[in-house]
């Protein structure tokens, strides 16, 4: 009997795919730790986490996560979500239909001269707004897809990266259908 990794490829597993998930959950104490809980529990790892409240009235929030996993790996992961009782619906973005999907970051950027003026160039390509400055360096605000926020980063590192803070994926369907705002 062989053990098989979730995130391990071979000739008997599908390909490792990323995922959108949506959860409706209640808003209440505990709720976030319960659906970590089922990850962590069962070896999956999570790549991205946003949660907030969606509907103040009914007390639902939401919480997107990006996992990766092979096709039989997710569809455990949505069947096993499900059944939890704080949760109200589980949605896979990824096949359900087009999405918005968008991440916000700040990234810090020390630097003088050249190297500071080519940061600022770099920015205003990917769209970068400045939001601090000192004389020795920039913090810019990027919104965007992970792959534009990696990129950005990448170009970063040579002219000063100095930190950089990610809020994870928030994504939502489009047209004309809510989840989990309704009813």
């Amino acid at each position: 009997m062989s053990t098989q990794s979730v995130y391990g490829t071979g000739p008997e597993q599908s390909a490792i795919e990323r995922h959108t998930l949506s959860i409706v959950v209640d808003n209440e104490p505990g709720v976030l730790a319960r659906v970590i809980g089922l990850f962590s529990g069962r070896g999956y790892n999570i790549d991205s986490l946003t949660v907030a409240e969606i509907n103040h009235k009914k007390h639902l929030s939401r919480i997107t996560i990006v996992c990766s996993g092979t096709p039989m790996v997710i569809e455990q992961i949505k069947n096993q979500l499900g059944r939890l009782i704080p949760v109200r619906k589980v949605s896979d973005l990824t096949i359900e239909g087009p999405f918005v999907e968008r991440e916000l970051a700040l990234i810090k950027v020390a630097g003088l001269n050249e190297k500071r003026i080519e940061a600022l160039r770099v920015a205003d390509i990917f769209r970068a707004r400045v939001v601090d400055s000192t004389l020795e360096s920039f913090v810019f605000e990027l919104t965007g897809t992970a792959e534009k926020i990696d990129a950005f980063i990448a170009l970063m590192v040579p002219l000063g990266l100095v930190d950089v803070s990610r809020t994870g994926a928030a994504a939502i369907s489009r047209g004309k259908i809510a989840i989990g705002t309704e009813s």
